[in-house]
């Protein structure tokens, strides 16, 4: 047993954490979860954040093998909305007062980028809301369906409007696991490359691990460590963001029998802040992973933000998760009080409305 706690914690509060040492803190959990609490305490007050923003799966077709995915269940009813729909869906979210419109999609074989501008630019065109679109897997399909570089793909969605995209496709950084849940992804080399480019042309991003199905302790450490590494170097990263997988509906599923109990998600999220502060301020709860009544307890293990409104979420409901598609502003403003924060509304870049 370690006896030089202040030294460990001095440590973590000048980012100077190193592997090792959180291997330590998941064995000593109580200590873990009180310093993230206090860095989120120090870091951002009693101010727990969301954005009103609309999430729109434009299409489930996808030419992917994930087995973790439950849209590859519906292929018999695959679907691509029309600029028509997709527009009316925009319009409903901005009469709701959104910010941001979040686009993400299957890996459609017969989209080019220019479809994919096309989306951004009838958006942009008529209102004026952040578009944080196309993930890392969904730029390198793009890629090879228009033989461009991600770097051209990247540059022809920012010149459309893009303003920044969501950091999905990580799953676990750590090939020999991607092997086996999504054999047909981007390798880890590929998703780093895309996010430092995107961060470097100037598009942020969020970042993400999605986390309880085969990967150990170790390749989550590993995981946050190596986002921390590209936040030292970029500074591109809005916000860190665990996803509890779930395990209904898909292949991936029927190979892990077990749930992920509250503890491990209070460590997953607490080592997160422990890990990638202070490189990366913002630490978010999903409320569609974890229902609404886990994601508040959340913000005792180093979580400020609960992310956004949605409206409309396909891929979490599809594999089981257990929250609606829908949590109003007022029903955030509610959740946040009793827990006894200070609620905020955001834009996608963080800053307070």
């Amino acid at each position: 047993m370690r006896d030089d706690f202040d030294e460990l914690y001095e440590k973590i509060r000048k980012g100077g954490i190193e592997r090792e040492d959180a291997i330590f803190l998941a064995g000593n959990p109580l200590y873990l979860f009180c310093i993230a609490d206090e860095l989120r305490r120090q870091e951002k007050g009693g101010v727990v954040t969301y954005v009103v923003n609309r999430n729109i799966n434009f299409t489930n077709v996808c030419v992917g093998n994930c087995k973790f995915c439950a849209f590859g269940e519906e292929k018999e009813k695959g679907y691509l909305l029309s600029m028509d729909v997709v527009l009316s869906k925009v319009v409903e979210a901005v009469n709701n007062e959104a910010t941001e419109i979040c686009i993400q999609g299957g890996l459609h074989p017969d989209l080019a980028l220019a479809d994919y501008c096309g989306i951004i630019e009838s958006i942009k065109s008529e209102f004026d809301v952040h578009i944080h679109a196309f993930s890392p897997m969904e730029i390198y399909h793009v890629a090879r369906n228009s033989g461009m570089s991600e770097e051209e793909v990247l540059i022809g969605l920012k010149r459309a409007g893009l303003g920044s995209i969501p950091g999905t496709a990580a799953e676990i950084l750590d090939d020999s696991i991607r092997e086996i849940i999504c054999p047909g992804k981007i390798k880890t080399d590929k998703w780093v490359e895309i996010i430092k480019t995107a961060h470097r042309l100037g598009v942020p991003s969020t970042a993400t691990i999605m986390y309880g199905h085969i990967e150990s302790l170790e390749a989550r450490i590993d995981h946050i460590f190596r986002i921390r590494e590209i936040q030292k170097e970029t500074c591109g990263f809005t916000e860190f963001v665990p996803l509890k997988f779930m395990r209904r509906n898909n292949e991936l599923g029927r190979m892990v029998k077990r749930e992920v109990p509250f503890l491990e998600n209070a460590m997953v999220h607490a080592l997160s802040r422990v890990i990638l502060h202070p490189y990366c301020e913002n630490v978010q709860a999903s409320w569609v992973k974890l229902g609404v009544g886990e994601v508040q307890k959340m913000l005792y293990f180093g979580v400020n933000d609960l992310g956004g409104t949605l409206m409309e979420e396909n891929i979490s409901r599809l594999s089981g998760a257990p929250a609606g598609e829908y949590m109003s502003p007022e029903d955030f403003e509610r959740l946040i009080k009793d827990a006894g924060r200070t609620p905020k509304r955001r834009n996608t870049l963080y800053e307070l409305l």
